[in-house]
């Protein structure tokens, strides 16, 4: 007898099939509903005071402008007390109704702390209020009630985001459809009424100057963000072409050393062996700290970039690049005092380069204004400065906006050599750039 045996498939567990997107569409529609009007609906948040740095409100008096920060406080308060005076008048119909006012201004009041509560409360309150039998326009919306509502929904759109907007203006237009079914036919009037339409418009209008307000923080916190990499950027680029610049004076020093040790031991008659040794430790330390740092520098070398086949410049240049500055228009003179004499190259190159960016900074933002350049060697070290005069007027050239990247670019070589730095607009409508370069004595001496 022969066995038969049938397999039999199984369908997956419901949890486990994979959701249409009609469903995740629709899941995630009823968790935004929850989360933006259920969830934590009568929590306590209180409207904060206004901004008083708004193009109306900084001009106004001290004291006046600290009233003003309690402007939406004051005008959601007279809105409902609008409210308030038409619910005693247009509830019921044996005269003014102390509880119909209540009800109409205790909603508007409650967006102040509550503002998603407030929701709710308004459409119990405008619940209440149809019920008192009135038949008043378009029920179930009497007059106190639909201004009343229309201001909560307004006020809990500004202070919540779009989304809630929209789930609140679609539960009061499915209120109103179930207002006019179930108890329209006691009623005069529509239970739907204009309240859809004009709650559209004006939640409409919150929404879009709300996107429009999100869009400018985003704006300004990205353009924030901009400035800083783009500032951060300059200051590697700064750091990258001093190093560059480094690198030439550092190398020409250990190749120096290197030759010198190895050149060393025959020009002394029999040297000694442990001298002989001594030389050839030395050398082989310098070409491999040589090699080391043309290493370390390879990696923040650009792909394009090319060694330069001139020395690197010192003070001993500055004639050249005054005279090419003149070439330029603005009249720039020099005035060097103490003993000049010739300092360590990276304080030399530095200075070069500090004295050019100066001047570079006054051809784009003071066109055509002289420019004085003094150097000063004193006992500890070597002091610039570099001033200009305001631009002439009328402008022939206008001043090119800048960013800045000039001073970083002298700060950091500034801060290389641990040196000081001031820079700032003159009392005449100049500018004026100081720097102090310390130099030990015994550099001096080294290099001497």
């Amino acid at each position: 007898m022969t066995e038969t045996t049938h397999t039999q498939t199984t369908r997956p567990p419901v949890a486990g099939r994979p959701r249409s997107p009609e469903f995740r569409a629709a899941a995630e529609a009823l968790r935004g509903l929850r989360q933006d009007l259920f969830h934590h609906a009568f929590a306590y948040r209180p409207l904060p005071p206004a901004g008083v740095d708004g193009p109306l409100i900084r001009h106004l008096p001290g004291r006046a402008r600290a009233h003003a920060a309690w402007a939406p406080h004051a005008l959601v308060t007279a809105g409902g007390l609008v409210a308030m005076v038409l619910g005693l008048f247009h509830t019921g119909s044996g005269g003014p109704s102390i509880f119909g006012g209540l009800l109409a201004l205790g909603p508007v009041l409650l967006t102040l702390v509550r503002p998603v509560g407030a929701f709710w409360v308004s459409l119990a309150a405008t619940s209440a209020t149809s019920l008192l039998g009135a038949s008043w326009g378009s029920w179930p919306w009497l007059p106190g009630s639909f201004v009343s509502h229309l201001l909560v929904l307004v006020v809990v759109a500004a202070r919540t985001r779009p989304r809630t907007a929209a789930w609140m203006w679609a539960l009061t237009t499915l209120y109103g459809v179930w207002a006019d079914a179930v108890f329209g036919w006691e009623h005069d009037g529509n239970g739907v009424g204009p309240m859809p339409v004009v709650s559209a418009l004006a939640l409409l209008a919150v929404a879009v100057r709300q996107i429009r307000r999100e869009a400018q923080r985003e704006v300004t916190a990205q353009q924030t963000v901009t400035a800083v990499e783009r500032s951060r950027r300059t200051l590697l680029e700064e750091r990258t072409t001093i190093a560059r610049e480094l690198h030439d004076v550092v190398a020409h020093h250990m190749s120096v050393v290197a030759i010198q040790a190895e050149a060393a031991p025959y020009r002394v008659e029999n040297p000694p062996p442990e001298l002989e040794k001594a030389f050839v430790t030395i050398r082989e330390n310098a070409v491999a700290a040589l090699t080391e740092l043309r290493r370390v520098l390879g990696v923040v070398r650009a792909e394009d970039y090319a060694a330069p086949d001139a020395p690197q410049p010192t003070l001993a240049d500055l004639d050249g690049l005054l005279a090419n500055v003149r070439e330029a228009g603005p009249d720039v003179t020099r005035t060097v005092t103490g003993a000049v004499r010739e300092l360590p190259q990276g304080v030399e190159l530095s200075a070069y380069r500090i004295v050019q960016e100066a001047l570079s900074n006054t051809l784009r933002h003071a066109p055509g204004a002289d420019a004085r350049v003094e150097i000063a060697y004193v006992l500890g070290g070597l002091g610039l400065r570099v001033v200009n005069d305001p631009p002439p007027a009328p402008h022939l050239v206008e001043p090119s906006p800048g960013a800045g990247h000039g001073i970083t670019g002298m700060r950091e070589r500034v801060s290389m050599l641990n040196g000081e730095m001031t820079a700032g607009p003159t009392a005449d409508g100049g500018y004026e750039v100081t720097v102090f370069l310390p130099v030990p004595a015994a550099a001096i001496e080294g290099d001497a």
